[in-house]
């Protein structure tokens, strides 16, 4: 599974692209932050970071684009810039028909170094050793950005699973809800 990892931000959005299954050792394809300057106009920073994603899309071609989900934060208007910064690497996927997945900070911290509170160093360091790089990569918004390919990629397994027991479980009760309406319509 190749999955490009999406850590929104409209002055540095860091990409990264991670390459395996879970349970084997993963590859780095690329890495990098789309930048845009503070001082731009905001729908220009948007059509930057577009742009930005576009082209990692078009190198690498993924399968799905797993994204930071959003959370609140202090500063509204930092909230308010990760935000707009997310829905454009959600539009671009699926502009293009690659599926999307979310995940929370706290599951991606969990997922590369165990503990959902690590800070941006252990990321980093567990990034460098999970991906097998000489040292961790700059920004730390370009090894979150890995980190999301690699929880990513791990998790997928377990949800496919959980998704497809929940929608053999809602098909079960629909055929039980179907066979007790024709029993009952026999029964009158």
């Amino acid at each position: 599974m190749r999955v490009l990892g999406v850590d929104p931000g409209l002055t540095r959005c860091g990409v990264g692209v991670v390459e395996g299954v879970a349970g084997r050792p993963l590859t780095m394809l690329g890495v990098g932050v789309v930048r845009t300057p503070a001082d731009a106009d905001i729908g220009m920073r948007l059509v930057g970071i577009e742009q930005g994603i576009e082209e990692w899309i078009d190198r690498f071609s993924p399968e799905l684009v797993a994204v930071e989900r959003v959370f609140s934060q202090h500063n509204v208007r930092t909230v308010m810039g990760t935000a707009q910064a997310s829905a454009v690497a959600m539009l671009c996927a699926s502009r293009r028909g690659i599926p999307v997945a979310l995940h929370t900070p706290s599951e991606v911290k969990a997922a590369v170094t165990g503990s959902g509170r690590a800070d941006k160093a252990q990321v980093g360091t567990m990034v460098t050793r999970l991906l097998r790089l000489s040292e961790p990569p700059r920004p730390a918004d370009a090894a979150d950005a890995l980190a999301l390919a690699i929880c990513h990629i791990w998790r997928a397994p377990a949800q496919n699973r959980l998704q497809q027991a929940v929608a053999t479980q809602n098909r079960l009760q629909e055929a039980a809800a179907r066979h007790a309406s024709a029993v009952k319509g026999r029964i009158r």
